[in-house]
């Protein structure tokens, strides 16, 4: 205590007070969620029409939704959102979020590594000078280990002209990579056969083969085991663990789900694919990310993300209306009280957020278009406070008015709330020593 005490007159900043934290406490924060679900809104979800409304701006900045009141003293939600009004006692809102990416592949990694990227530029691409997804920097320094999998993702790879990076890890290497299922959960055939023996293999036989083929391929090199390499061959065997594996299988079971309750979640891929998170995280899993869409759409009322520019004579509201937001209004408040009936909400980190915002001023397609300058994240669970409202936009929605929070420090207040030191570092190529956030954690939002 007489160390961590004169730390204050030393000036010292937010990494050392989280070291002297950890000196206090272990070798880091107190981990307050067991596990996250990064429910990723992809085209950029409109702010001021869902959270963070603004009923008495110009009619070209409120827009047609009317807001209501919610069951949380103080926080209004959009007409068309009712059954999530009655959640909002479960979640803290951030009103204040804001960055300058302006493009969709830019924003995107952003918000899902949490590192501001090199240009704001629709053409970046996947390389290894850029971030890892959070989901791979933590099976990296909190791997669940064993047979499950850290980190999980699916049903899509998002891309916007090319596929988004922030997806993989990265320079961490392949072994880091998510668990990616490529398939629709809400399929009537939904399994894993990647997860399934050949019906004339025992796992023993398998196993033996791996054996045999790690020994042919000792003697077979004829060059240097590349980095990448070394990951693919640390990556099987994960995948070997995992065939073994009867509680990982059994959690990619939907169909042990009694109809009632799919139903409950939305016969939709997204819908599906949120109660395949509960499995996971009922299962041990530690990251789930459930991506919205594939691409940012905005054009149709069947498929895709939110990206709702009035492109090509189509209208934004309508849009809306009819598809995106009554896929929310029954999913989340199903997926949160579903989690917090069984327990798994107090220790479950629920982030739901798109890349940006959308401009409160409406355009001449009676639309919205991109705006990162200010826009919402919700979070429910694992640590955080209940029925709050961090930071503030100001009157029309367009920029924080109070505390405002960059991706950055969203990142360190995921890794924080998990027990990470989000100062730690890790090696980047050519063995560059980088830290896994350059954000503060937002403590304001902690329980």
């Amino acid at each position: 205590m007489l160390k961590v005490g004169g730390l204050g007159v030393l000036g010292l900043t937010l990494p050392g007070l989280l070291r002297a934290e950890a000196l206090t406490k272990g070798k880091g924060p107190r981990p307050r969620a067991k596990s996250v679900v990064f429910l990723f809104q992809w085209g950029g979800p409109s702010h001021i029409d869902m959270f963070d409304m603004k009923p008495d701006a110009p009619e070209q900045i409120r827009g047609p939704h009317k807001p209501i009141s919610s069951n949380a003293d103080g926080i209004q939600v959009s007409e068309h959102l009712p059954r999530v009004a009655k959640i909002m006692d479960k979640v803290t809102l951030i009103r204040s979020m804001h960055h300058s990416m302006k493009n969709h592949n830019s924003a995107g990694y952003y918000a899902l590594s949490g590192h501001e990227p090199p240009s704001d530029d629709q053409r970046l691409r996947d390389s290894l000078s850029l971030y890892p997804a959070y989901g791979s920097v933590v099976d990296r320094l909190a791997p669940v280990g064993g047979e499950l999998p850290t980190f999980v993702s699916y049903q899509h790879v998002i891309a916007d002209g090319s596929i988004t990076p922030g997806q993989h890890a990265s320079f961490l290497g392949k072994v880091h990579d998510p668990l990616f299922v490529p398939l629709d959960p809400n399929s009537p055939n939904f399994s894993l056969p990647e997860l399934s023996l050949p019906a004339n293999l025992s796992y023993e036989r398998v196993s033996q083969r791996r054996e045999l083929q790690k020994m042919i391929d000792a003697q077979a090199r004829m060059m240097d085991y590349s980095a990448a390499a070394k990951g693919l061959d640390a990556y099987y065997e994960k995948a070997l663990a995992m065939l073994a594996s009867p509680k990982l299988r059994e959690a990619f079971n939907l169909s042990a789900e009694p109809d009632k309750v799919r139903e409950a979640y939305g016969r939709t891929t997204y819908g599906q694919g949120c109660l395949l998170a509960r499995r996971l995280v009922e299962a041990g899993v530690k990251f789930v990310t459930v991506y919205f869409a594939s691409n940012i759409g905005g054009q149709s009322t069947t498929e895709g993300g939110w990206d709702t520019h009035g492109f090509n004579n189509t209208r934004m509201f309508p849009i809306i209306e009819k598809y995106h937001l009554p896929i929310t209004e029954q999913t989340l408040p199903t997926f949160l009280h579903d989690l917090d009936d069984r327990g798994l909400l107090q220790d479950t980190l629920v982030v739901w957020m798109g890349e940006f915002g959308r401009t409160p001023k409406i355009n001449e397609n009676a639309s919205r278009d991109h705006w990162p300058q200010c826009y919402t994240t919700l979070l429910a669970g694992g640590g955080v406070k209940h029925g709050f409202v961090y930071g503030a936009s100001d009157k029309n929605g367009m920029s924080p008015a109070e505390n405002p929070v960059r991706p950055d420090d969203l990142a360190a207040t995921i890794f924080y709330l998990l027990g990470i030191d989000p100062h730690t570092e890790v090696r980047a190529v050519g063995n560059r020593p980088v830290l896994i956030s350059e954000g503060k954690p937002v403590m304001d939002v902690l329980a």
